[in-house]
């Protein structure tokens, strides 16, 4: 069908539920459809962990779909050789050569489950390897923190390989709906990475024997923090007589929120190849910025950068902070079909699930500790040099985090009752 998510029921994470409403008042959205997240080979069959994420696997989450009578489940395939290759706290357990690896131990047993004749009425949805592709446009060589591993894989296929063989595997099922992570404005919204991100896009739609054909849509902001719209201005306004791209925060990106990106981004895709019929979606997980701190109206005019950080909703320090991001709140409930070539809000990331320790913690799950999630930290050439804006104590990468999950059920715009 042509958007999954329409009139239909998610499947609710047992295991995310229980943590929710182990917080007092996280029974106002523990009922809520989240992401399941495969991040490592184990996690298939299931196996308890240093996060707590419990034993269930990619079966044992299916089969709770049928029981729950649900019609669609959300799987975040998340395992590419050299994963994540411009930061260290979701890096993982694959080598940057370990594309063999990859398909036989990790895309085939999924593919092999999923394609059971038992699921065969259930819409299996998989959000196909977040801040993945994208990594190896901008954080190569020649670019601002540009890191030797982007440079691996890119040079020898890995990520254009492993993407293209995983949509095309899953993608033959033909109860299956993937969906491509496509970074997110703060990322891709300047001229230099828009149109490369969707070239790349295009080029991994096409490899291993992968077609377009295999992509239903495309995903932005997972697990990120960008605004879904600011209602207080737009990259039209000119504050003072000065064009808004000139603000700091800002900085010349074409783009100030989600939902502008992800249909601009839309339509550069169908440029690029892709069926006019794609749709996006948008994790609205963590973005909705409401609490006390959130502005009621535009900032002054008396010069750019005060109209835009009086105005925005967005209060992060720096549109490249993405980690454990203090004063963020829960954003849209998902729903389907909110805005035109959006499929649907969805929340992909699990509220009150790390991004990644405060501080190095020994872990078995490859899970490195990358400084922008350290609140001390003053920053790289990826965020202007400044502050991490990340909360303390936090744990690390995919653990609960109850702190995180309180503050953001506090800051939820829409608020919740």
């Amino acid at each position: 069908m042509d958007n999954p998510y329409l009139n239909a029921r998610g499947y609710v994470n047992p295991e995310w539920k229980a943590k929710a409403e182990s917080v007092s008042g996280g029974s106002r959205v523990s009922n809520i459809s989240t992401g399941v997240w495969i991040d490592r080979i184990a996690a298939i069959n299931g196996t308890p962990d240093s996060q707590s994420n419990g034993p269930m696997g990619v079966r044992n989450h299916l089969d709770e779909a049928l029981r729950q009578g649900a019609q669609y489940i959300q799987f975040v395939i998340y395992n590419l050789p050299g994963r994540d290759c411009s930061a260290l706290a979701s890096n993982g357990e694959l080598g940057p050569n370990d594309l063999p690896r990859y398909k036989s131990q990790y895309i085939d047993p999924i593919a092999a489950i999923q394609g059971d004749a038992k699921y065969r009425n259930l819409r299996i949805i998989n959000i196909v390897e977040i801040d993945s592709l994208p990594n190896i446009v901008t954080n190569v060589s020649g670019r601002p923190g540009g890191t030797a591993m982007c440079d691996t894989v890119k040079a020898n296929g890995a990520y254009v390989q492993g993407v293209g063989y995983a949509i095309a595997k899953l993608g033959a099922i033909p109860n299956v709906y993937n969906y491509i992570d496509a970074g997110h404005h703060g990322w891709l919204g300047w001229d230099d990475n828009f149109g490369p991100s969707a070239a790349i896009l295009r080029e991994a739609a096409g490899a291993s024997g992968a077609s377009p054909a295999n992509v239903h849509g495309f995903i932005v902001n997972t697990a990120n923090y960008s605004a879904l719209k600011e209602p207080y201005f737009t990259i039209n306004d000119r504050p003072n007589g000065q064009d808004v791209r000139q603000a700091k925060w800002v900085d010349w990106n074409r783009y100030v929120d989600e939902l502008g990106f992800a249909q601009a981004f839309r339509q550069e895709l169908v440029r690029r190849g892709f069926d006019s019929n794609i749709g996006m979606l948008i994790d609205t997980s963590r973005n909705g910025w409401g609490g006390t701190a959130r502005p009621t109206g535009p900032g002054p005019q008396t010069s750019v950068d005060a109209y835009v950080d009086g105005g925005r909703v967005d209060r992060r320090i720096h549109a490249g902070n993405w980690c454990n991001q203090s004063g963020a709140g829960l954003g849209e409930r998902p729903r389907a079909n909110p805005e035109p070539g959006i499929d649907a809000y969805v929340w992909i990331k699990p509220p009150g699930e790390s991004d990644g320790s405060s501080r190095e913690i020994p872990n078995n799950d490859g899970k490195g500790f990358d400084r922008m999630c350290d609140p001390t930290y003053t920053g790289n050439a990826r965020n202007g040099n400044s502050l991490s804006g990340a909360l303390p104590n936090a744990p690390i990468s995919g653990a609960w985090f109850p702190a995180q999950f309180t503050e953001l059920m506090r800051n939820a715009y829409p608020p919740l009752s």
